[in-house]
């Protein structure tokens, strides 16, 4: 055994505190406790506990590899990103009269970094060189995939016989990516 994976790190700690955080926030904000833009601030800074995520995971027992390194730092500037756009957006769009061209402008903010996430995402595939961690990749992908497929066909057919309100579209992201840490944590698990 190596000194790299002697060291312990914590990533669980940070996913926790993260999910713990972002419901604490969302509850005060579905509750009326906290208005919209200090909602959005807490969650932003929130994903400020994925820096020391991606530390502990380097750190940690966990197979690791270079590539996946950048990968994690190109997605977690992806979904800051992403969280603010989103964010702007929603907020601009919910206080201000905008023009059609103006919103459409807004869409972009957090459409730009979903393509960043989906570029980090092929370009770790093509970057990582130990064929099982890509293998691990790709079938927590695949689960994911299933995860937001099954989720939207059911959604969809409970909101179509009018027993679930509408939601928006752009949920399938954040659906996506709570598949992808279930499938993740499935593995650790299962020591797969």
């Amino acid at each position: 055994m190596t000194t790299q994976t002697q060291r312990k790190g914590r990533p669980g700690l940070w996913v926790g505190l993260f999910f713990a955080c972002a419901g604490v926030i969302i509850a005060l904000r579905l509750s009326g406790a906290i208005k919209e833009p200090v909602g959005f601030i807490l969650l932003a800074l929130s994903m400020g506990l994925m820096i020391p995520f991606n530390k502990a995971m380097k750190n940690s027992s966990c197979t690791y590899s270079a590539a996946m390194d950048i990968y994690n730092r190109r997605m977690m500037v992806c979904s800051i990103g992403y969280v603010l756009g989103l964010g702007i957006a929603i907020v601009l769009w919910r206080n201000y009269e905008l023009a059609d061209w103006t919103v459409f402008a807004l869409t972009l903010l957090p459409i730009l970094p979903t393509f960043g996430m989906i570029w980090a995402m092929a370009r770790y595939l093509k970057e990582e060189s130990d064929e099982y961690l890509r293998h691990k990749s790709m079938m927590a992908s695949l689960a994911a995939l299933a995860f937001v497929l099954a989720l939207g066909i059911f959604w969809g057919f409970l909101e179509m016989f009018g027993l679930v309100p509408h939601i928006w579209a752009w949920w399938v992201l954040p659906a996506w990516a709570i598949g992808l840490a279930g499938a993740q944590l499935w593995q650790k698990v299962r020591g797969a």
